[in-house]
C-alpha cells in the first residue's frame, strides 16, 4: 500500500515490482497476488489497461490511517482514559497538529461537536 499511495495515481504490478526490486528480490507472482488480495479486501480497486491491470488505493493514507485510530479508540473500556494516554505519548508537534485539527473541525461547524449533539 505504501508504494500506490507514494505514487498517487494507479499502477501496475511491474511497475510495484520493479520498485520493490531495488530494496530486494522479490518474484512477480507474490506482488501480483499481494496486490490481488489488497483488491479483495477493498483495498484496492483495479481497471484493465490492456492486457494489464491497473492499480488505486480505494482511500489516501490519511483516511486509512485515521480508520486505523478510530477501530483502536473503539475498542477500549474507557475511550477518556486512552485519549488522555495517547495524547500523553505525543511529540509537541503532534499535539499541535491535534489542534489544527480540531480549528478545521470548528470552522466547518462552529457551534462545535458538543452543540451539533445537542447537548
Amino acid at each position: 500500500m505504501t508504494r500506490v499511495w507514494e505514487w498517487n495515481r494507479p499502477v501496475t504490478v511491474r511497475e510495484v515490482l520493479e520498485d520493490l526490486s531495488q530494496d530486494r528480490s522479490i518474484a512477480y507472482t507474490t506482488v501480483m497476488t499481494v496486490m490481488d488480495n489488497l483488491r479483495q479486501k477493498g483495498w484496492l480497486r483495479r481497471s484493465a489497461e490492456g492486457r494489464a491491470y491497473r492499480y488505486e488505493a480505494v482511500s489516501t493514507r490519511a483516511a486509512y490511517s485515521a480508520a486505523l485510530m478510530n477501530e483502536a479508540w473503539a475498542a477500549s473500556d474507557n475511550p477518556a482514559e486512552a485519549l488522555v494516554h495517547f495524547f500523553g505519548m505525543m511529540s509537541p508537534e503532534q499535539r499541535e497538529a491535534v489542534r489544527d485539527a480540531l480549528r478545521i473541525i470548528q470552522s466547518v461547524d462552529p457551534s462545535g461537536p458538543e452543540d451539533a449533539e445537542g447537548r
